[in-house]
């Protein structure tokens, strides 16, 4: 008995360690065993591994991947086959795939509708039943030998609704080409095209264009706009410009391999290269709807208090006229580059940012929802320098007139728990025809012209001209320009007065920079609009104003429009300081 015990605190321990902590019992010892001080040794047995537990081999993965299909039957099979074929998205449909059980299921659906869910609080799932509505509307209209729902024309409907816009040639027949597709008469299969003034992460004034090739009601959706063309492979038949003018011929449409099979024509090479625009366009249009931002979300829908320091950053939001229907809304956020968290890798640091935006109605529907990520990049010796900037996000919203709230909510990626959330109301203006008005009046930190092919498009972009706004720190707060720099200030008027006889406008615009400590001009000038536009109802007021023979203080700009047309007057006033 001395013996056994000496025995487990010595030499059968490593055994113990060898075997799995497992002790052989005098049964399991062989006979013939050596034995050392009275103690008996056998050889090691090495148990066999559990087939639960070793690793499947390809074969075995792809049986257990169709019998994890198989499993869906029914509701769940129809709910992930139909209902939201079109919106959910990968990693969603993978996790659906690999749940075991009709518990996790319903589960999963449940939380699927929930993320999606514009207004939380409110009883009824508003995207839910907007999908269904479509769903049937799809099933209604677009059926063409198989349910709507199936059709492109379903598929776009169901993922982004109604279109703004449709033009439509269910007949086809003759059509006058646009000079973008080479111009000239030819005859053309059923087609439509729709027009999306604004899709979220896709872009603005999105159009797709839909063909019925096989003239049974199936429209299928297309890149090359040649598509529609019936005479396309009738020799001498519905030329172009530049083949009726012997520039090219009709069989150069079909030769470069490009994705579209419009001819040479004057915008040929415009259209060569917007090819990679228009692959990258419909990739995203037919996939679904990302969801980046959810754990930003959950700050923005619900009272989630913050747990981790506070990161702040200010927000400036501008109106700018589009149309009397759509305005554009600039929204400028201003984030100090000390409160961002920088990780440092080969020389490099980086601070990256999540913002997430949404701006809803008086019955809190999101009308639209931006979300994108930041990021700041500088060698790393020089970060102790970057820290005292600011970085700089804008994006353009555009709305109708009325009132709305927006949520903003932005995350220091590199530490987690940095959370910062801004909450505003908007007063979105309407520019009735015979009301003399103004956009807003921007500060600007730069302002310069912008090429032709970036006119009204890219971040900072309003009309041909490239502002980047001055952020306010807060709520009639004046913005801070240095003596070096320039003072840059943007404004739009609309509808001025055309005189009935000349075919002119006729207002004066006066500008002043008022020393508000003083309360006298520093400086004062005016312009006529009949000098700068004369025919034109708007005008844009540019700007750019040296700041090195001001002495530090606080001072205005005030801008006045006298319409000697209709007899009206506006003003329009920012405050600044010079340090």
């Amino acid at each position: 008995m001395t013996t056994s015990r000496r025995l487990v605190s010595g030499t059968t321990l490593f055994l113990l360690i060898l075997m799995g902590g497992r002790l052989l019992t005098a049964q399991e010892a062989p006979a013939d065993s050596a034995q050392t001080d009275g103690v008996t040794r056998g050889p090691v047995t090495v148990e066999k591994p559990d087939p639960l537990k070793r690793p499947l081999s390809d074969k075995e993965k792809r049986d257990q991947q169709k019998a994890l299909k198989a499993e869906l039957k029914g509701v769940y099979k129809k709910w992930v086959d139909e209902d939201v074929r079109w919106i959910i998205t990968d990693q969603e449909l993978q996790a659906f795939k690999s749940l075991s059980n009709d518990e996790e299921r319903d589960q999963f659906i449940e939380n699927f509708w929930l993320r999606r869910n514009p207004n939380p609080d409110s009883p009824e799932n508003e995207f839910r039943e907007e999908h269904y509505a479509r769903i049937a509307y799809a099933n209604d209209h677009f059926a063409a030998g198989k349910p709507g729902w199936r059709t492109d024309r379903g598929h776009i409907y169901i993922a982004y609704g109604k279109p703004d816009s449709t033009d439509s040639h269910p007949s086809g027949g003759s059509y006058e080409r646009p000079i973008e597709e080479g111009g000239g008469n030819t005859s053309t299969f059923p087609f439509e095209i729709w027009h999306y003034r604004y899709l979220e992460g896709i872009g603005d004034n999105i159009d797709i264009e839909f063909v019925d090739t096989c003239m049974c009601g199936d429209y299928h959706m297309t890149i090359d706009r040649s598509e529609k063309d019936a005479l396309k492979h009738t020799p001498g038949a519905g030329q172009t410009l530049y083949e009726q003018s012997g520039q090219s011929k009709q069989a150069d449409r079909f030769s470069g391999g490009g994705l579209e099979q419009l001819g040479a024509g004057p915008l040929s090479s415009q259209n060569q290269s917007k090819q990679f625009d228009r692959l990258d366009r419909f990739a995203k249009l037919m996939a679904p709807p990302e969801i980046k931002f959810k754990d930003l979300e959950s700050f923005m829908t619900t009272s989630k208090i913050l747990t981790g320091p506070p990161f702040l950053f200010d927000v400036r939001t501008d109106y700018v006229k589009v149309t009397n229907d759509t305005i554009l809304v600039p929204v400028t956020l201003q984030i100090k580059n000390g409160d961002i968290t920088f990780t440092n890798k080969d020389g490099v640091a980086m601070g990256t940012v999540n913002i997430l935006g949404r701006v809803s109605n008086l019955n809190h529907k999101a009308i639209q929802t931006f979300e994108d990520t930041v990021s700041v990049q500088v060698p790393s010796e020089l970060l102790a320098r970057k820290r005292a900037d600011q970085s700089v996000y804008w994006k353009s919203l555009p709305l109708r007139p009325g009132l709305y709230k927006i949520d903003i909510v932005i995350k220091d990626v590199n530490n987690p728990d940095h959370i910062g959330r801004w909450q505003r109301s908007l007063n979105v203006p309407a520019y009735d025809d015979d009301r003399l008005a103004s956009s807003s009046l921007i500060l600007a930190s730069s302002m310069e012209r912008v090429p032709s092919k970036d006119i009204g498009a890219g971040n900072f972009i309003i009309g041909d001209t490239h502002i980047t706004p001055r952020v306010p720190t807060g709520i009639g707060v004046p913005v801070t320009f240095h003596r070096a720099q320039n003072l840059n200030f943007w404004m739009q008027v609309y509808n001025l007065g055309i005189d009935e006889k000349s075919k002119q406008n006729g207002a004066t615009i006066e500008y002043q920079i008022l020393d508000v400590a003083t309360n006298k001009a520093i400086l004062e000038t005016q312009e006529l609009t009949s000098k700068t536009n004369p025919n034109a109802d708007q005008v844009t007021i540019e700007k750019s104003l040296p700041l090195a023979s001001l002495q530090p203080g606080k001072y205005q700009v005030n801008i006045k429009v006298n319409d000697g047309i209709t007899k009206q007057q506006i003003a329009e006033s920012a405050p600044f300081i010079v340090d």
